[in-house]
């Protein structure tokens, strides 16, 4: 007779929801890939022991609904101020770990100046930048990262380059500061990119714990409803799109600035 090893429930535990999210259904509309960033930003707090002490700092946009979503304590920003927020919360207690989840329209537009003095000045906080192209919530306007040619609410015939510029690579930008940084672009647009965005999500959060840099990781993101397109046909759109311009990797280490 055969014996048959029986296993624990622990034991056959392969996958769980992180502590990091609250246990709620997102609003999020089909395909967007905010809730994989949401994900990955409560297992890495989580898994690094950060929850009890981290603070988020959500502005406007969909990155405002953050706070309903991960599992700390969060404050809201007006549009573009985040950075400044968390510049506050770092230096009146440093003990905390502040990190601020920001969209592309409202970092990379109206709080473009809050994130590149706060880089310079080497403020010790987190920023999750998702970049969409497109503004997400308040109709889908072309924002600073949107791409050439690509058709918003505000460029029906496509972003023209000679009107509006070209789109911001804002990683690229961020790195050409002295002061050091953790500069990295990553993407969630399949598994393999999704365990490579957790790990370098996870250096950044590192990095403040040992209190020695300003980090960012941008996040290439999908908007589905404001580009028309189905969320397979998005990932697609992106890859092919997006990818060419804004190159995924590391840009800058604080070792490179010492």
């Amino acid at each position: 007779m055969t014996m048959v090893e029986h296993k624990t429930d622990a034991e056959k535990i392969i996958f769980k929801r992180t502590k990091g999210l609250k246990d709620v259904i997102t609003h999020y509309c089909p395909g967007c890939t905010h809730g994989i960033i949401h994900r990955l930003v409560g297992e890495v707090l989580e898994e690094l022991n950060l929850l009890d002490r981290a603070v988020g700092v959500a502005p406007v946009g969909c990155a405002v609904f953050a706070y309903n979503y991960i599992n700390c304590d969060f404050l809201e920003a007006a549009h573009g101020r985040a950075p400044a927020f968390a510049t506050g919360i770092k230096r009146s207690r440093p003990d905390l770990i502040a990190f601020t989840y920001q969209g592309d329209g409202d970092m990379a537009s109206i709080g473009i100046a809050e994130i590149i003095h706060a880089a310079n000045r080497g403020e010790k906080f987190t920023t999750v930048f998702v970049n969409n192209a497109i503004y997400g919530m308040t109709g889908g306007q072309m924002a600073p990262t949107t791409m050439p040619k690509q058709v918003t609410t505000t460029s029906p015939f496509g972003r023209d380059t000679d009107l509006a510029g070209y789109p911001i690579r804002m990683s690229e930008l961020l790195a050409t500061l002295k002061t050091p940084s953790f500069i990295a672009r990553v993407s969630v647009h399949n598994p393999e990119q999704i365990i490579n965005a957790k790990k370098l999500l996870t250096r950044a959060f590192q990095y403040q714990v040992e209190n020695r840099c300003f980090a960012l990781v941008e996040f290439l993101s999908t908007c589905p409803t404001n580009w028309g397109f189905t969320p397979r046909e998005s990932l697609k759109w992106l890859e092919q799109n997006m990818l060419p311009y804004y190159p995924l990797g590391i840009f800058k280490t604080p070792e490179q600035g010492e």
